[in-house]
């Protein structure tokens, strides 16, 4: 029996399920590189377009260093990112040579895995982004089957696209995603059968998230029916909304007779770790979830949720909640029942409030929706309804937007630029703010290492010197106490 491997998810989607992508900075990832090395993990899940903007927007560290430190500390981990085809940090779709630089300059700065994924499983365009990357460099790339339900997503239709994967020979791997976690064990047993049967001896990875508490269980199953490899987090950084927590997918793949490939030792280490670095910078933990069958209906993750009941009660409207929930399943099956991963959950939650509220369904739609059916964010996976589709088509604002100017190309886009300027830089700027990357480049350095208990006496520090210069000051900790007096004068 092989060993499984796992995938530490914790940097990227760890961090974005549950911190809002803005809970790790390069420091602090820095210091966690050597445990991960013990670890021994398959891969790193380490960043993506959007993640490298946070980066810019709530640390001003500069990404593409971030990748290089990274690379220099983990040189034999595979450093992967995810994406979602021709789009870098603009959600609507780029240039295919300004796609193909910026794959280029991901590998050339230590990216040597991509995930690479189409949220329409539109598989021309898939092929076209794995092409370009075998072009430019020799990073793996993973084909991303991303699960959902529907009438459209049933065994058949993944089998399909994993077939037209593996027969491209672009492709070195792919992996079954569930973002949402609604993948049950049942339908594990028939799924992962039939896309195996399609790709040979290409390897399959598993990514589930706990968000309705079944992702344990279907890493049994995807053990059971010889997956290679599990996608988990570590400690703070798992459950909740996040994936299965590494320590306790160990032990219950051992328990049942599996082998893992994953020094423990490091893992608890790590743990410890990232449960200091939560307790200094005041971050959740992320809790196991109950079960909760409504989201096998609207399949909305929990950050969309939180944001939708938020917004109704602004409104005094928190009573029509289970309408908006019943509506989301309407308005997703109109538009062709795209799969809820952003931006989709928000473009289907908004039509499905203002139908709700409004005189009459699609009375009101948003610019976002109308870019949706027009193709903007790829070919959507089923067709829109037809009535829906003549609606939106017919609207003045569909029209403005179709005149919208076209994409521009790299040439047009470098055009506004120095010419000497790099193409970390020129990526950056030409999708992101000025200002945001002028305060990157002109932030004082920050230092590397990062200990959660020194942050914890900093922070304190920080307190006493903001409340002026206190008379006495004392501090009290089990067998130990730290008291200080003014003297006298």
């Amino acid at each position: 029996m092989a060993e499984l491997k796992l995938v530490d998810v914790s940097i990227r989607d760890g961090n974005q399920s549950l911190w809002s992508m803005t809970g790790l900075g390069t420091n602090q990832i820095m210091q966690a590189a050597p445990l991960m090395e013990r670890v021994g993990f398959r891969a790193i899940d380490f960043t993506s377009s959007t993640h490298m903007s946070m980066a810019i927007r709530s640390h001003q560290d500069d990404p593409w260093e971030r990748i290089r430190l990274m690379k220099r500390a983990l040189p034999n981990i595979p450093l992967q990112f995810i994406s979602t085809g021709f789009r870098f940090i603009s959600w609507e779709t780029a240039d295919h040579d300004f796609m193909r630089l910026a794959y280029r300059t991901l590998m050339k700065n230590g990216i040597g895995r991509f995930v690479l994924l189409d949220p329409m499983h539109d598989m021309d365009a898939l092929m076209q982004v794995a092409r370009i990357v075998k072009e430019e460099g020799d990073a793996e790339n993973m084909g991303a089957l991303t699960y959902t339900l529907s009438d459209v997503h049933d065994d058949t239709f993944y089998a399909n696209c994993a077939r037209q994967i593996a027969a491209s020979g672009d492709f070195d791997l792919l992996y079954i995603k569930d973002p949402s976690g609604l993948l049950t064990p049942e339908r594990a047993r028939t799924l992962i059968p039939a896309v195996k049967k399609e790709i040979g001896n290409l390897p399959l990875e598993l990514h589930s998230h706990c968000t309705i508490g079944l992702s344990q269980f279907n890493y049994i199953v995807g053990a059971e029916l010889g997956i290679d490899a599990l996608h988990v987090a570590i400690g703070p950084l798992a459950h909740g909304s996040s994936l299965p927590c590494a320590s306790q997918t160990i032990a219950n793949l051992k328990t049942h007779g599996y082998e893992v490939d994953a020094d423990e030792k490091a893992v608890k280490q790590l743990e410890n770790y990232y449960f200091a670095l939560a307790k200094a910078e005041g971050l959740s933990v992320g809790q196991p979830q109950a079960y909760d069958a409504s989201y096998l209906k609207h399949q909305i993750a929990g950050g969309v949720l939180t944001t939708t009941r938020r917004q109704l009660a602004e409104l005094k409207l928190e009573h029509r909640f289970d309408e908006v929930m019943a509506e989301v399943e309407q308005v997703r099956a109109d538009l062709g029942s795209p799969i809820m991963v952003t931006p989709f959950p928000q473009i289907v939650t908004t039509q499905a409030m203002f139908n709700v509220m409004g005189n009459e369904r699609y009375e009101q739609i948003p610019d976002q929706a109308i870019r949706y059916v027009l193709g903007r964010f790829g070919r959507p996976t089923a067709p829109v309804d037809q009535n829906v589709l003549d609606k939106i088509m017919a609207l003045p604002r569909t029209k403005e937007i179709e005149q919208e100017p076209a994409k521009m190309t790299l040439k047009e886009r470098r055009a506004s630029f120095p010419k000497n300027m790099s193409d970390e830089e020129f990526l950056l700027r030409a999708v992101m703010p000025h200002d945001l990357i002028d305060s990157m480049k002109n932030r004082a350095p920050h230092q590397l290492y990062y200990n959660p208990e020194v942050e914890t006496i900093k922070k304190l520090l920080k307190g006493l010197k903001e409340k002026g210069s206190p008379s006495h000051f004392s501090v009290t900790q089990p067998n130990f106490k730290l008291e200080l007096k003014r003297k006298s004068s």
